[in-house]
């Protein structure tokens, strides 16, 4: 006596259809848990980020890095300011250990 495998018609409660469909995630994985306002607060800033990032690419926040150093070694502050913010738009932890590097 042969066996026949009949199918749920509601296969999204099957276990078979629970392994195999991917789990949707909470929130993006790259967000930081940042409000959108805290990512648009200077339009200027920002226009600038974007601007290096699309010269430069992910190699854009060491770059952004190595002008701020460049203006705080040569006492541009507004120079250094503007650049710190542009990494921090980028990479909040690499500006956040070169705020902490420039005070002491």
């Amino acid at each position: 006596m042969p066996l026949h495998f009949a199918a749920r018609r509601n296969g999204h409660d099957a276990i078979v259809a629970r392994i195999l469909t991917p789990l949707i995630p909470r929130r993006a994985a790259n967000d930081n848990g940042r409000a959108i306002g805290d990512l648009m607060g200077d339009p200027e800033v920002l226009r600038a980020t974007l601007l290096h990032f699309a010269r430069h690419g992910l190699a854009a926040a060491e770059l952004a890095r190595a002008q701020a150093e460049a203006a705080h070694k040569k006492g541009d502050e507004a120079t250094f300011r503007h650049w710190l913010a542009v990494v921090r738009q980028l990479d909040r932890r690499m500006a956040l250990r070169m705020e902490v590097k420039a005070r002491s």
